[in-house]
């Protein structure tokens, strides 16, 4: 598949996704947005799901590599707000994804849990591995749970993001960032 096509139909899904959900989109009305025909869908993800499936797996894939590129700061506390920075862009860009993000990864059971599962891993593991240099800093309480912490702290910038987007439309990215940087600083991050 042709990769425009391919990014026509992942657009056209987030579009549509975001206004309406995902349970309730058809192949039909996918493939109508992405004007491309039907038969586009399922000679190349086989179905709705599949194509959902390499959606997610598309959208997790480049927000992991912006957040791994934030910027190779020797501070952890600087890279952690380099990654928040980067995640709220990446959703003022893609509200679509983290709408679906956010609606399935905590569904019980969803359709997409088991690859949402495995996403959630990648993007926290790339958290984990700043906050675990913010503890080899002696720079958070001790007896943290890196992991924990890790998956806090990315639901907490996939939910404010969103919370953003949607409430607080009026709210600059900055605002934004300071208000989570104030609860990582809270955290015993201080700058």
């Amino acid at each position: 598949m042709r990769e425009t096509t391919k990014r026509k139909l992942f657009e056209a899904t987030l579009r549509l996704s975001a206004s309406r959900g995902l349970v309730g989109l058809t192949v039909d009305d996918i493939a109508a947005e992405a004007g491309v025909a039907k038969g586009t869908v399922y000679y190349n993800f086989g179905s709705k799901d599949g194509l959902v499936d390499a959606l997610l797996r598309f959208g997790v894939d480049l927000l992991a590599g912006r957040l791994r590129a934030a910027g190779p700061d020797a501070d952890p506390v600087a890279m952690i707000e380099a990654q928040v920075d980067t995640t709220l862009q990446f959703i003022a860009e893609y509200p679509g994804f983290s709408q679906i993000v956010v609606s399935e990864l905590w569904r019980t059971p969803g359709r997409w849990h088991d690859t949402l599962a495995l996403l959630r891993s990648e993007l926290t593991e790339v958290v984990a591995a700043q906050l675990e240099r913010l503890h080899e800093a002696e720079r958070l309480p001790a007896g943290v749970d890196i992991a924990t912490a890790a998956a806090g702290l990315f639901g907490t910038m996939l939910v404010v993001a969103l919370d953003w987007q949607v409430f607080q439309p009026t709210r600059t990215r900055a605002e934004v960032l300071d208000s989570v940087m104030m609860l990582v600083r809270g955290l015993g991050g201080g700058s």
